[in-house]
């Protein structure tokens, strides 16, 4: 399975995977922004808007790929203010529900952890659903809670669910304190 960055021109010509993808995401009943059901063409309208991210280098995206077939993607949304470059939020870190079980979530995230080192970030952060199996992965690969909000977005079914948001400082220099949560 290959772990690749990809860049507008790599979303353009995966598309179609990886609006499956997203489609298969949401129906699995996963809470990334949509609400059920989600069509094959609202999923492609949205990569099609994160093409125009990676484009203007607003986003970094990975996608996993089981020979031609798009498997898994995670994404880290770069901040434009002089004040928050060191930081970077990590964002729809998806496997498909045929894909899942076999390390591939962690394998995305790690691909994540270590790009956003290398770019000479040093912190990252994110949302999840409250209780959802991602939880489980972000706390075994290190990740801090910073808390929990209450009826923050609708899973896709539109009930109301709490998010706990987490962080996770990553490429610290030697020497460096670091917060633990």
């Amino acid at each position: 399975m290959n772990v690749d960055q990809v860049d507008e021109h790599g979303v353009t010509a995966l598309l179609d995977g990886l609006a499956a993808l997203l489609t298969d995401t949401v129906a699995g009943g996963a809470s990334v922004g949509f609400l059920a059901p989600l069509t094959h063409a609202q999923a492609e309208h949205w990569w099609r808007g994160r093409a125009a991210a990676v484009a203007a280098g607003q986003l970094a995206v990975w996608v996993a790929r089981d020979g031609r077939r798009v498997t898994g993607t995670v994404s880290l949304a770069l901040p434009d203010k002089p004040n928050s470059r060191h930081r970077a939020e990590l964002v729809k870190l998806m496997v498909s529900r045929g894909a899942r079980g076999r390390g591939l979530g962690r394998r995305l995230l790690a691909t994540a952890e270590e790009a956003a080192a290398a770019a000479g970030i040093t912190l990252l952060h994110l949302d999840t659903e409250t209780g959802s199996p991602a939880e489980h992965l972000y706390r075994s690969a290190g990740w801090a809670r910073a808390g929990t909000i209450p009826d923050y977005a609708a899973d896709p079914r539109g009930e109301l669910r709490p998010t706990t948001l987490y962080f996770k400082q990553v490429g610290v220099r030697l020497g460096a304190p670091a917060v633990t949560g």
